[in-house]
């Protein structure tokens, strides 16, 4: 009887197979849209924004770019977890899918690895280390000898517990060997302020911050967090060349929600490398100090695996914890 139930059920779940091929197919036949857990202005949404409307000339349909700030990018992120895996809702999600696990994990999604699913890259853009023209070190090295000499004496700031050029400064921390006083701010404007009038003594500032200021010499650049010099500064070596192995980056990815099908998966993911290996665009976001970078889903997949583990042994050594 069951076997016979079995057979009389099979030809009407074709069709429902069929149906659902084809809307793989055809994805996307109506708009995607592209959550963002950042505000509106500032180079991720910038980013998000420049990517997606390439992305779209791309597959011939418009994807809209929902900024949805909250919960250090909780809101957007759990959201787009949340989702029909149906390629229609998207997330441009960042460092802090790496950071938040450990960080803070009451936040949800708990495990991004397992609940979101990789696309691809689109950006990392590096720190810049940079201090106060009245601290007497012009590069890492004496930057280091000099904190070593006055333990506790040197104030450096943040945008706040847990970000990403936070870590940084506790990474340089943990591998200088030296002792500084973290002055964390809400958001890196308050803290370059401070920085340029001396109140703080040094702090680690995206490139499109850093850039103007040190050009003006309201401060000076030491260095470069990435282990690569970074087009738009390409004066500061990196400090990885003073301690070997240190990379510290800010990067953005696509994703979209577990059990994302593998065609809509592939088919995001070549028209979001035609966007990222745009020349006009490759030129426009290196302005902004933001390097595109072209990966498919098994390098962001592998670049979130990392710098969870990364970040997270960090945040336990270091006993970090949020504001």
């Amino acid at each position: 009887m069951t076997t016979r139930r079995a057979l009389l059920a099979a030809p009407l779940a074709l069709p429902a197979f069929a149906r659902a091929a084809a809307a793989q197919d055809a994805w996307p036949n109506r708009s995607v849209a592209v959550l963002l857990g950042y505000p509106p202005g500032g180079v991720t949404d910038f980013a998000a924004r420049a990517v997606t409307e390439r992305m779209g000339r791309a597959l011939n349909q418009t994807m809209v770019v929902e900024n949805r700030p909250g919960a250090a990018t909780a809101v957007a992120n759990t959201a787009a977890a949340q989702a029909r895996p149906d390629g229609y809702t998207l997330l441009m999600g960042t460092s802090t899918l790496a950071i938040n696990p450990a960080l803070q994990p009451n936040l949800t999604p708990r495990d991004p690895q397992q609940e979101l699913t990789p696309i691809g890259t689109v950006f990392r853009t590096a720190f810049v280390l940079h201090v106060h023209p009245s601290l007497p070190v012009r590069n890492t090295a004496e930057l280091i000898a000099y904190a070593k000499a006055n333990p506790g004496k040197l104030n450096f700031g943040s945008s706040g517990t847990g970000a990403v050029n936070h870590l940084c400064l506790e990474l340089f921390r943990a591998q200088a060997g030296i002792d500084v006083v973290h002055v964390p701010y809400r958001g890196g404007a308050a803290g370059l302020i401070d920085l340029r009038a001396g109140r703080i003594q040094g702090m680690f500032n995206a490139v499109q911050e850093a850039l103007p200021v040190v050009r003006e010499g309201a401060t000076r650049g030491l260095a470069i967090s990435s282990k690569e010099r970074a087009t738009a500064m390409p004066e500061l070596p990196p400090i990885a060349d003073v301690l070997p192995g240190f990379d510290g980056v800010f990067w953005q990815g696509l994703f979209g929600p577990a059990g994302l099908p593998a065609p809509i998966v592939t088919r995001a993911s070549a028209a979001l490398r035609e966007a990222t290996t745009d020349p006009d665009l490759i030129a426009r976001m290196a302005a902004q100090g933001v390097a595109l970078v072209p990966g498919d889903a098994d390098a962001l997949r592998r670049m979130l695996a990392e710098e969870t583990v990364m970040w997270g042994r960090l945040i336990r050594e270091q006993n970090i914890r949020p504001e």
